[in-house]
C-alpha cells in the first residue's frame, strides 16, 4: 500500500512537470568589459542590437564606446525615453562605473525589456581593461 501511494505521488509530480506553460527567456544580467567587447564586435551592425550609454551628454561627449547611443540617466524624461525603445531589441548598457546602468537595468526589467546586459564597472572598468574609447 505504501509503495502504491509513493508511486502515485511520483506520477502526479511528473505529470504536473510535463504540463507547464512556455515562458519568455529573460537575459538580464551584468557582464564583464571583455565579454561586452566580444559582443559589440560580433553584433554592432545588427539592427536589433543597441549599445546604450546612460551617462550625461557631457560625459558622453568626452569619450564613449564606438556606436553607442546616449540617453541621460538624470534627464527628467529618462524613463519615458526608455519606454519608447523597442522591447524586442537587445541592449548592452553602460555608464561611468556601473551604478546608473545597474539602476537602468532594473528600470528596463520593470518596463518589460527581456534582453538587457549591463557592462559591470562601466566605462571606467572598460578603460582599465585597455579597451577602445572614441571621442
Amino acid at each position: 500500500m505504501r509503495k502504491l501511494l509513493i508511486m502515485m505521488v511520483v506520477l502526479g509530480v511528473l505529470a504536473g512537470a510535463c504540463g507547464g506553460t512556455a515562458t519568455v527567456t529573460q537575459e538580464i544580467r551584468t557582464i564583464t568589459p571583455a565579454e561586452a567587447y566580444k559582443e559589440i564586435q560580433a553584433d554592432l551592425g545588427d539592427a536589433g542590437f543597441v549599445l546604450l550609454d546612460v551617462r550625461t551628454p557631457e560625459e558622453y561627449g568626452a569619450g564613449k564606446l564606438a556606436g553607442a547611443e546616449n540617453i541621460d540617466f538624470y534627464a527628467t524624461d529618462f524613463r519615458d525615453k526608455l519606454s519608447q525603445l523597442d522591447k524586442n531589441d537587445r541592449y548592452l548598457i553602460y555608464c561611468r562605473t556601473g551604478s546608473r546602468s545597474g539602476k537602468t537595468l532594473k528600470i528596463m526589467r520593470e518596463l518589460g525589456f527581456t534582453r538587457v546586459e549591463d557592462i559591470g564597472g562601466g566605462i571606467v572598468a572598460w578603460a582599465q581593461a585597455g579597451l577602445p574609447i572614441v571621442p
